[in-house]
């Protein structure tokens, strides 16, 4: 395969596209919610939301995948895949645990608190997944979301790559002894495989974060000493509205449809 046609025909993939928008999507939520604080502190203060930290290592994954994909090394890009869903399992998985302490009265995480500040390692995937799947605020998505072996399947691309356990991912990684068709079929995959991930964590966090979608008009209309227009509070913000139409709406509809009947939020 000549460096050549890698450039011409690899290069112009819709994955890359893909790419930035996903990692934009995290840029403005991260800014979005910089107002929301979680109950996790450092000494004597609460701090800023975690997931604003979160979104941001998601993103600069994302735009290291994308920088791993154009040189041409794909199981590279499979290895960042993989912290990548692990960094959103991290994510749901914190906001759960949250999410339960406070509802039983506790103001400060301490679990939470001390993985924050080096004391404790967060749990294994597979002890973060099944916590999730076994939650009573998620069944309803879980249960679509879990209706085949899509994700495991994923995980286990990602261990292959990962670990090398067969020899034609050293080819996918390399520009020498592979046919650029099977770099392009290798590319359709991963597309296929980024695009669930993100699909499953959107749907988990805004099912359990619906006030993250919150459009910036209704503390807009408060900073500035005005009267918040009419069920301004329930706006979505143009940039959840625009990735829910372009990756959840057409790929996912049964998930697109869960979370507007959930939500009190006006997602179209």
């Amino acid at each position: 395969m000549k460096i050549e046609q890698l450039e011409k025909e690899y290069l112009e993939h819709s994955v890359f596209v893909q790419l930035s928008q996903y990692a934009d999507f995290y840029d403005a939520l991260s800014y979005s919610i910089m107002g929301f604080v979680s109950p996790v502190r450092g000494p004597g203060i609460f701090m800023l939301n975690l997931d604003v930290c979160v979104f941001t290592s998601l993103q600069n994954t994302l735009d290291s995948i994308k920088e791993t994909l154009s040189k041409g090394s794909i199981s590279d890009a499979y290895a960042l895949l993989r912290k990548f869903y692990d960094s959103t399992i991290i994510n749901i998985y914190t906001n759960l645990y949250i999410n339960k302490s406070k509802s039983s009265g506790s103001i400060i995480v301490e679990k939470i608190e001390n993985w924050k500040n080096g004391k404790d390692k967060i749990p294994e995937f597979r002890e973060m997944s099944e916590y999730i799947k076994k939650s009573d605020e998620l069944k309803s998505m879980v249960e679509l979301l879990e209706k085949d072996k899509t994700y495991k399947n994923i995980r286990q691309r990602c261990n292959d790559h990962v670990h090398y356990n067969y020899y034609h991912i050293f080819l996918r990684n390399g520009n020498v002894g592979v046919e650029l068709s099977d770099k392009i079929d290798a590319l359709n995959i991963f597309s296929t495989d980024v695009a669930a991930i993100f699909i499953q964590h959107f749907a988990y966090l805004f099912y359990l974060n619906e006030h993250y979608m919150s459009s910036s008009d209704y503390s807009d209309y408060m900073d500035m000493g005005m009267k918040p227009e009419e069920g301004s509070q329930y706006w979505v913000a143009p940039f959840i509205q625009d990735i829910f139409d372009k990756w959840i709406k057409p790929n996912r509809p049964d998930i697109a449809d869960e979370i507007k009947l959930k939500t009190f939020m006006e997602l179209k």
